[in-house]
């Protein structure tokens, strides 16, 4: 009769696991946080030379406090729950780097700018207490543009979802104009894009679902935790993205339509990539 672990005893496998990889001192252990006041996402990493890295850790955290509690106060609070549940317990972890996502500040509330720059400043300065790390920050536009290049694209349609002009989208790739995003539709959820990467990535990743079986939100902000930390990773090992389009031919198809390929070159890599154009005719019937 075979005996398997229970699921306590795996967890303290897998704790001493990582105890003794983290031990080599040859390796980086990098925090990666992506903060809001809602829920903090947390990604541990082990940097051991491959192109991702081993997960460690990836979590998220949504300091709680009692309602009605002071604002200000509340930040504080918030601090000292992230501190105890997270901080505190890794601090001996070996952690040698943090990379946080600089907040975004696209809001036209004032009152809601000033709160995200004050908790980012106050998990940074946490961070700095406790793991005696001055954090690095990285964008959100260059997490996701370093992370995964991929995603740089020609922008085809506008955001009526029609179809720009061959000439624009000719122009476009001839001039090597990327942009985040640029192949998918204006209405794309990005953070779901970049969730279902990290997750073909690491398919041994256990995702949090709700009682209908959908994705809670607060794996989107584990998942931007990680691909902060591997903007941040990148842009260290390949240098600055300089994308440059070459080898462009069209193919004139019987419905009117152009496919056009060329190869998309940055840092090392050189992919191919094909762009179909609709003929106009077609385009103004729809």
């Amino acid at each position: 009769k075979i005996y398997l672990p229970t699921p306590r005893i795996w967890q303290i496998i897998i704790y001493y696991i990582n105890i003794i990889i983290m031990s080599d001192n040859k390796k980086n252990i990098i925090l990666g946080l992506d903060i809001s006041t809602a829920t903090i996402g947390v990604c541990l990493l082990l940097d051991d030379g491959s192109e991702y890295g081993q997960i460690i850790e990836l979590t998220h955290i949504c300091p709680k406090v009692p309602r009605k509690t002071d604002k200000r106060e509340a930040l504080f609070m918030k601090t000292d729950i992230f501190k105890n549940e997270f901080l505190s317990k890794y601090k001996d972890y070996g952690i040698t780097e943090c990379v946080i996502e600089a907040p975004l500040l696209s809001s036209n509330n004032n009152e809601t700018v000033a709160t995200l720059l004050q908790f980012n400043g106050m998990i940074s300065l946490a961070v700095y207490n406790e793991l005696g790390i001055v954090p690095q920050y990285i964008s959100s536009y260059d997490a996701r543009k370093y992370s995964f290049p991929e995603l740089m694209g020609i922008r085809k349609y506008g955001k009526d979802e029609s179809q720009y002009e061959y000439s624009k989208i000719k122009k476009e790739i001839k001039d090597s104009k990327l942009v985040l995003f640029g192949s998918y539709p204006w209405t794309i959820d990005k953070k779901s894009v970049l969730q279902e990467k990290v997750a073909e990535i690491f398919p041994q990743i256990n995702w949090v679902y709700n009682k209908k079986g959908e994705l809670l939100k607060q794996n989107f902000d584990a998942s931007d935790a990680f691909v902060a930390l591997l903007g941040c990773l990148n842009k260290k090992r390949y240098g600055e993205l300089d994308f440059k389009t070459e080898n462009i031919k069209e193919v004139k198809n019987e419905d009117g339509s152009i496919t056009i390929t060329y190869d998309v070159s940055y840092w090392n890599k050189k992919t191919t990539r094909t762009t179909y154009i609709e003929s106009e005719k077609k385009e103004r019937s729809n």
